[in-house]
């Protein structure tokens, strides 16, 4: 296994070891993510009595192929934990997701949480986000989006495929992401705009495995 990919299977491993008997578990989507319902399926074969949701199709046929049983998260108010990966997380735990284009699903199932678990391999660790910005967008309103993004200094890319609601993804640079909380504001304020990678307050926890060890940190108090 790759350096990378062990570190990702060494968090995800640390981050199952928290799920309790009984728990209704959000699962995330991504490679990270997919270490971590290995890792459930094997709790659960082993005699773990959890129930989960999944935030992508994907997520939900990797979950039932492991053993899980996967709940319809529209018939769900509210989840124990969830567990999910990053694309990058900075110290104060703000973090931009949706590589995988699942974003808005991964922030609806993190914000109805008890309690979020980031996991993550040592090069997701930044001082400063700057990653593009992934963006869900309603097909008819394309255009108007897409110009919306250029008004406020953003340059969005479109993707080749279509999130699992049959939305348009693209990822959105910023030059300026000093402000996220006001740029995450500006971005929610978009009709048309479905949803957005920046992720400011839902992580509690963050489990990062890097050159071997494993580190576990609870969200730094404001």
């Amino acid at each position: 296994m790759m350096a990378r990919e062990a570190e990702k299977c060494a968090a995800a491993k640390a981050a199952i070891a928290e799920v309790e008997a009984g728990m209704l578990v959000g699962l995330g989507t991504g490679t990270t993510a997919a270490f971590a319902i290995a890792a459930l399926g094997r709790r659960v074969a082993e005699g773990l009595a959890v129930r989960t949701v999944a935030t992508s199709l994907a997520t939900a046929r990797a979950a039932e192929a492991a053993g899980l049983a996967v709940l319809d998260f529209a018939d769900c108010a509210s989840v124990d934990l969830c567990i999910d990966g990053v694309d990058e997380i900075d110290p104060t735990f703000r973090a931009i997701k949706g590589g995988g284009g699942a974003m808005l699903r991964e922030k609806i199932v993190a914000a109805s949480a008890t309690r979020m678990i980031a996991i993550a391999d040592g090069s997701k660790r930044v001082a400063t986000l700057t990653r593009a910005v992934p963006i869900e967008i309603l097909p008819f309103a394309r255009e108007s989006v897409l110009a919306a993004l250029r008004r406020i200094g953003g340059t969005p890319v479109l993707r080749a495929g279509t999130s699992d609601q049959a939305n348009l993804l693209a990822d959105c640079g910023f030059a300026d992401m000093s402000d996220l909380a006001a740029l995450a504001a500006t971005l929610d304020a978009v009709p048309g705009l479905l949803g957005h990678g920046i992720f400011l307050g839902e992580i509690d926890v963050l489990i990062v495995a890097d050159g071997g060890s494993v580190q576990r940190c609870d969200r730094p108090l404001a």
